[in-house]
């Protein structure tokens, strides 16, 4: 390992003033463990819910999900990888940092094709856009989605990934610029309020199949207002708070409606099932079906203001930190 290395921490639970940065001995791999020098960093909404308390960890909370680097040094027991290999991981906590210790299994090689700089854009969110397109709501062509924050990290990834499959796909953004930006069936902005009246109209009254949902406690009551009968409602994040208690008669009372609260970690659990989603996603991206769209890069050192930039809405596609 070349140089100190250090990372990005939350020492209390408060607003992007209390990540602080601290050194730190990352060790030397264990048995089956690789360590990583990363070249980038992914920043997802998640990694904001960890800061706040709204996920609970332990304090001091080491930020960050995703990145991706070249391995240097493995423990003994690693075969599939070695010193030298590019890799990229989306997994636990520790991301916001010079170097990352993992096990062997919780990292997948990247394609020579395929940058640092966009594995580390791509890993969460992309990978989210994957289970949720594929194996949470296997939608078919001629099917309709409503997705929201459709410019955002997970949006911009999951829009163009059910277009490819035929889905008819309603996008809803918070602004008339970012819904410009977004190439669906239909990019929508606005209140929440009349959105499914917008919706019912388009959909000849019927409702849409699925409804992606990233923004939460705003958008509950609404996305359940534009479900068909028997319609399924995924609600895969909290950028707005987190949803309010459910009631079930409310699911009954609107055409018997599912609703499910997926994480990416119950669809990654095994290096197998790793290794198909990541293949999927490679896949994708080197057809150009998916692309990373970094909109702006932070110095890791300054992952507080990229919270910032995150969390006022002021961001569009991805954003990455740079060691």
């Amino acid at each position: 390992m070349s140089g100190p290395a250090w990372r990005m921490v939350a020492r209390r639970h408060g607003g992007p003033e209390v990540i602080e940065r601290e050194d730190f001995d990352p060790g030397a791999p264990a048995d089956g463990e690789v360590l990583i020098a990363q070249e980038a960093v992914g920043l997802n909404f998640i990694d904001t819910y960890y800061r706040t308390g709204l996920y609970p960890a332990p304090l001091p909370v080491p930020l960050g999900a995703e990145g991706a680097g070249r391995i240097v040094a493995v423990g003994a027991k690693v075969a599939a990888v070695g010193v030298g290999d590019r890799v990229a991981y989306a997994h636990g906590l520790g991301g916001y940092a010079t170097h990352r210790l993992l096990s062997a299994s919780q990292v997948v090689k990247l394609p020579d094709a395929i940058s640092f700089e966009d594995a580390a854009a791509m890993m969460l969110k992309g990978m989210t856009a994957c289970f949720l397109a594929e194996d949470c709501a296997p939608l078919n062509a001629g099917q309709v989605a409503l997705v929201h924050a459709a410019a955002g990290g997970v949006g911009s990834v999951l829009v163009p990934w059910l277009r490819d499959k035929g889905v008819i796909v309603i996008a809803h953004c918070g602004s008339a610029e970012k819904a410009a930006r977004v190439k669906a069936d239909h990019s929508l902005h606005g209140p929440f309020e009349s959105l499914a009246s917008t919706v019912r109209h388009l959909t000849d009254g019927k409702g849409v199949d699925v409804v992606f949902d990233g923004v939460g406690k705003d958008s509950w009551a609404a996305s359940l207002a534009c479900l068909k009968r028997r319609g399924l409602m995924v609600s895969y994040g909290n950028a707005s708070g987190a949803v309010p208690p459910i009631a079930l008669l409310d699911l009954a009372r609107n055409g018997s409606l599912y609703v499910t609260r997926p994480g990416i970690t119950d669809y990654i659990a095994t290096a197998e099932e790793l290794a198909a989603t990541a293949a999927r996603l490679f896949d994708r991206m080197e057809r150009g079906v998916v692309r990373a769209a970094i909109g702006q890069r932070f110095a890791l050192a300054d992952a507080a203001a990229a919270h910032r930039a995150l969390e006022g809405r002021r961001t569009t596609g991805a954003t990455i930190l740079l060691p």
